[in-house]
């Protein structure tokens, strides 16, 4: 797979320089980098190299060239060949006729092949695998493996998802144990003063019994008084007997 990329990237960039330059199939020739005028001016930095082209360029440069060896199998000579009597007598017609198969079977293919990209997002998906692959140098590990065996394969796959699963589940519990108990010690804390307030009012409650009691007592006392003085009466209910 490795060699498949680099070789159409070494056409990638064949096909970029000859673009670029024009000079023949394998691009211009190399300028001198010593310095003077064809080369950098000492002190000053070559430029760097260009990056290596994505999957999207290199599917691009795939159907380029699958279309220009279409192109030459479909020569000319060999489309006259099927038809040797028309271009005996047309030969510039069937030339015509042959530049517009040509034309409109790169444009069919080209339709049908975006088509493709558009409908399974290929741009996306070759951006996405460019991503994986720059950040997969990184790391250090080598990527996993199937080891051929299922059962094996299945376990190695599972055990570490149902380990951090169960490491969430236990911290989870323990996080809602401690709230249970938190929420246990305020519930005892409120029963403590539930039963501190009833013993107040009880306390209270016998208190005013007593009360009332020596109240009772005190009114009986100064009505059995014989001989009381005039303008002295007996106090009433709910006064004070020494107000």
């Amino acid at each position: 797979m490795r060699g498949e990329r680099g070789r159409w990237e070494r056409r990638w960039r064949r096909r970029r320089a000859a673009l670029r330059g024009g000079a023949g199939p394998m691009g211009p020739e190399p300028r001198p980098m010593g310095p003077g005028p064809m080369g950098p001016e000492p002190g000053t930095r070559a430029s760097p190299e260009p990056a290596a082209p994505g999957r999207s360029q290199i599917f691009a440069t795939v159907v380029d060239t699958f279309l220009e060896k279409l192109v030459e199998a479909g020569s000319y000579p060999r489309f006259a060949h099927c038809y040797q009597g028309f271009s005996a007598l047309r030969p510039e017609v069937l030339r015509s006729l042959h530049r517009q198969f040509l034309r409109q079977l790169q444009s069919c293919i080209r339709e049908e092949i975006q088509e493709v990209k558009t409908e399974g997002n290929l741009e996306l998906l070759f951006n996405s695998l460019d991503k994986i692959v720059e950040e997969s140098k990184e790391q250090e590990e080598p990527a996993w493996r199937p080891s051929g065996i299922p059962e094996e394969d299945i376990q190695s796959s599972l055990i570490p998802y149902l380990l951090k699963h169960r490491a969430f589940l236990r911290k989870f519990l323990k996080e809602k144990e401690e709230e249970n108990r938190k929420i246990a010690g305020m519930v005892l804390a409120g029963r403590e003063r539930i039963a501190e307030l009833r013993e107040l009012i009880r306390a209270r409650r016998n208190s005013w019994q007593d009360l009332s009691k020596e109240r009772e007592e005190l009114l009986g006392m100064f009505r059995k008084i014989p001989g009381k003085p005039q303008g002295v009466s007996a106090p009433s209910p709910g006064a004070h007997p020494f107000s």
